[in-house]
Formats: C-alpha cells, structure tokens, sequence
C-alpha cells in the first residue's frame, strides 16, 4: 500500500499551523496527494477542474460579500450594538445560547443557510454580543473583545455542525447510509438522523454550559481590568 500521499495531511497541519493562504494550503495537499500517488499531471489538472465545477455552487457565498459591506458601512453593526445594549440583564453568553437554540435548530431542518459567519456572526451576534458586554460590564478591552468574536464564531460552528446531523437529507446522513448499504446492512435515513438527536441535544446542553461559564469568566476579567487600570477599556 502507497502511504506517500499521506503527506498530505502533514501540507495541511503544517500549513495551517504557519497561517499560510488556506486556498494556496489546500491547493498544495491536493498536488502532493496527485503527484505522491502516482498520478499523471495532465490527470491531476482535470481532477481539480471537475472538483471545481461540481462545487461551484459553493461561490455563491461570495455574491452576498458586497451587500454585507454596504449594510456595514450603513452602521449596522452599531445599530445592533445599541439596540443590544439597551436590553438589561442580556448578557453575552445568555444572547450566544439564544443564537445557538435557534442556528441548531434551523440546521436540523435543512436550513443551513440561515446563518454563518460571513452573513451573521460578523455583522449581528458578534456586534450584539460585544453590546451585551458592554451593557452588562461597562466596557471591555481589546482581548477580551476578540475571545467574545471568538466564542460568537464557536457557536454558530456548534450549532450548524450538530444540528445538520439530524436532517435525514444531510451528505453525511446519506453516506452513511450508503456505506452501511454497501457491507449489507440497510438503514433508512431517517433512523440515522434520529440517532443523531442524543449528540445533538448533549452538544447543545456542553456548549450551553460553556456560554455560562463564558460570562463568569467575562465578569472576572472585566473586573482584573479594571483593577489594574490599563487604560484598555472602550
């Protein structure tokens, strides 16, 4: 068996780890899969250009960058942080579990689409939640301001991720299915996606928990700011 194209993987990790181009990063896996496997590159080229047009659709994300710049550069990230903030005892953590509920729970119905970190945790739940921030602590400082973008990214990634487990027309539901298939045992889809409720239930009440720890953690390291009297608050 031919491990040579396993480097791959090592591109990858090492590519990633330097934050290098994650296209150029990509790029350069799938050469060094092609080429360690022996295949030609005329083939590899026609690989890469078939996986491109079959996924093209994934670009569309692209179209809707130019519209969340406008509405950016209308104020809509201060209008959702004034709005937020005008909301007593919402505090960032509360708002993120709200956000998580409902991105979990679209996700599970096949909506995947209706957030996303383009279109929704930058220009609404990271705004928002810097809001929440400020109306529940006063202020906050540039790290703690990034670990809030952080979290507010983690979220919609724990939503999306666990929730779309339990759509039966999920890729990976049907993969499943079909690997099952292949090594003669039969599954209906439907009975995949119910297993993935239990996971998905458990990763809701693990993050839900995190969130509250999350604000906790705020609440102490707002205080220690303040404390030392770096000059770092908003």
């Amino acid at each position: 068996m031919n491990y040579w194209p396993l480097l791959a993987v090592l591109v990858v990790i090492l590519g990633f780890m330097r934050r290098w181009n994650p296209v150029l990063v990509v790029m350069a896996a799938v050469v060094t899969a092609g080429l360690t496997a022996g295949m030609p590159p005329e083939r590899l080229l026609s690989e890469i250009g078939d996986g491109f047009v079959k996924n093209r659709y994934l670009l569309i994300i692209i179209l809707t960058l130019p519209v969340l710049g406008a509405l950016e550069r209308a104020g809509l990230r201060e209008h959702a942080q004034q709005w937020i903030a005008q909301r007593k005892g919402l505090t960032p953590g509360r708002l993120m579990t709200v956000y998580l509920a409902v991105r979990q729970s679209a996700a599970a119905l096949g909506l995947t689409s209706l957030g996303g970190h383009p279109q929704t945790v930058r220009p609404l739940l990271a705004p928002m939640a810097e809001g929440a921030a400020r109306a529940a602590h006063g202020g906050i400082g540039p790290k703690l301001r990034e670990r809030l973008r952080a979290m507010a990214a983690a979220t919609d990634n724990v939503g999306l991720f666990f929730g779309e487990d339990v759509f039966i027309a999920f890729g990976a539901v049907l993969l499943m299915q079909g690997l099952y298939a292949e090594n003669g045992i039969i599954m209906e889809p439907l009975h995949i996606a119910l297993w993935g409720i239990p996971t998905a239930v458990l990763a809701f009440a693990i993050h839900a928990w995190r969130l509250h720890r999350f604000d906790k953690r705020m609440a102490d390291a707002v205080a220690a700011e303040k404390t030392a009297g770096d000059g770092s608050h908003d």
